[in-house]
């Protein structure tokens, strides 16, 4: 069972759950469209290359979040000097990741595993690291249902790296289930004095 599930039922749950999401959804992606961009302003979806399976890029997509404050040489500011009360509550929501469904579709990503991160972060990873990408990155995943931004980017990897080892239906269905309680709890959306989260610097990074 659990072979079958790890070479083809999980990508057919897959697609059977975001192409259904996206359909039911879709009255709530149009209008979460268009407040993003009565709020926010254009681009409505922010996009961004990210670590995928085995390593391989793609491009993300979520809705955006933070307005596009710069300074006087034309840098973004800090995400906490970007966000506001309208991105808080996307975040919290977690309805900003709602546009990845088309990712899964796409088969970028999976329902459920590792937090796809941003691609520079690539040559940071340790070797046991970088084995979060030996599985199909997700929308949720085990870290996300145990402490999600609120922890260290050390104990994120090596729950992503414990998951890749131990993933199964029984395990999916428990992180989904842990997803709906986390998303109703809005708990751990950001890192302690942080709005979202650190920039991971490698582990081996000397101060």
């Amino acid at each position: 069972m659990n072979t079958f599930y790890r070479s083809w039922g999980k990508r057919l749950i897959d697609l059977t759950l975001a192409t259904t999401g996206a359909i039911i959804l879709s009255p709530v992606l149009c209008l979460v469209a268009l407040l993003v961009w009565l709020r926010l302003g254009k681009p409505v979806l922010f996009r961004q290359q990210r670590g995928g399976y085995r390593g391989a890029r793609f491009i993300l997509n979520k809705f955006r979040t933070m307005l596009d404050r710069r300074d006087d040489n034309d840098q973004l500011l800090p995400d906490e000097d970007r966000m506001e009360s309208f991105g808080i509550w996307l975040r919290r929501l977690s309805l900003d990741e709602l546009p990845q469904l088309w990712n899964v579709i796409r088969g970028d990503m999976s329902i459920v595993g590792p937090r796809p991160l941003s691609a520079r972060y690539l040559d940071r990873y340790t070797t046991e690291q970088a084995r979060r990408h030996d599985v199909i990155p997700g929308i949720t995943g085990w870290a996300q249902v145990n402490g999600r931004n609120a922890i260290r980017w050390e104990e994120k990897f090596d729950l992503d790296t414990w998951y890749v080892d131990h993933f199964s239906f029984g395990l999916d269905i428990k992180i989904l289930w842990l997803t709906v309680v986390r998303v109703i709890s809005r708990d751990d959306v950001s890192q302690e004095g942080h709005a979202t989260m650190c920039e991971f610097m490698g582990t081996n990074v000397e101060e």
